[in-house]
């Protein structure tokens, strides 16, 4: 269901408000450079600051603009499981196809809690749920045996966003899954390493801005030419990285922006892109002719 390449999307602000139309703009074209899926309210659309009707909103804005031309795989993830309950109950009710569970963050809960929380979402819908490992974010890893006992017990729960920062941890996930549990890229950087180790795809943010780049790049290696991904990801792995120079979506967001799809709106605690990395940036996006 998730193989292919998919984007987080940016949520676009202005004058701190929800912009609709340039977020309905940003779908079209990822439709028509050929994207498989599109993921609203994700870390990347700055869930931890919407209200829960800015959430419900920007799910909404997704499904209706998609229109079943791609699937819609809706960020539902809390530290409170009442409330990741509530937001998954209600994107399924939208009519996302699927949601995207990051886990729990700050409470930090053990291996047990973390069963216990997925199992009580996945309980709640039917539609399939992915789950979403990044520590980095997060502060804990869904470890490899809790995440088989989740993909046994809970039919609905599917497949796992891994964003690690280890082809390793691929390679543990894909020996101990059944074949039929998938796996997708977290990291643009590492999307090729990923998929060379078992993963299907990628949630990617570089594909906000260069979704037929990332498209091609996951399709090439999908129909066995792993020299034409190679090569396509050698190419943008330098933009890849600089996407990341700030904190996620800044940097993606001020690119955006400088093409005049949306204002770099970030909402507190997020600022826009520094002066000091405004040039470097800036000199990358054009090198590749992005603006």
């Amino acid at each position: 269901m998730f193989e292919g390449a998919h984007t987080a999307l940016v949520t676009p602000f202005r004058d701190d408000k929800f912009d609709v139309e340039a977020f309905r703009s940003l779908i079209e074209f990822q439709i028509a450079e050929g994207i498989s899926g599109i993921i609203p309210v994700g870390t990347t659309g700055e869930s931890p600051t919407l209200s829960y009707e800015e959430h419900s909103d920007v799910i909404r804005a997704a499904v209706e603009t998609a229109a079943g031309r791609c699937k819609v795989i809706a960020g539902t993830g809390s530290n409170a499981t009442s409330e990741a309950i509530a937001l998954t109950i209600e994107a399924e009710k939208i009519g996302a196809d699927a949601a995207l569970l990051v886990a729990p963050y700050y409470n930090k809960p053990t291996p047990e809690g973390l069963y216990r929380h997925f199992r009580a979402i996945a309980e709640s819908v039917k539609i399939p749920i992915m789950l979403y490992s990044i520590p980095g974010r997060c502060g804990i890893e869904i470890d490899v045996p809790t995440i088989v006992r989740l993909a046994a017990d809970c039919p609905n729960i599917t497949s796992i966003k891994e964003a690690g920062g280890t082809v390793e941890r691929v390679s543990q996930l894909r020996n101990a899954l059944p074949d039929s549990f998938e796996i997708v890229s977290g990291d643009d950087s590492l999307t090729l390493p990923f998929l060379s180790a078992g993963a299907v795809g990628v949630i990617s943010v570089a594909s906000n801005i260069i979704p037929r780049e990332v498209v091609h790049l996951v399709g090439a290696w999908l129909a066995g030419k792993p020299e034409s991904a190679a090569k396509l990801h050698r190419k943008w792995y330098p933009f890849f990285k600089a996407i990341f120079v700030e904190s996620n979506p800044v940097p993606a967001k001020a690119i955006l922006a400088w093409q005049g799809k949306m204002t770099p709106e970030v909402r507190l605690p997020l600022v826009t892109l520094s002066e000091a990395n405004t040039p470097g940036l800036r000199a990358i996006a054009a090198q590749y002719g992005l603006i």
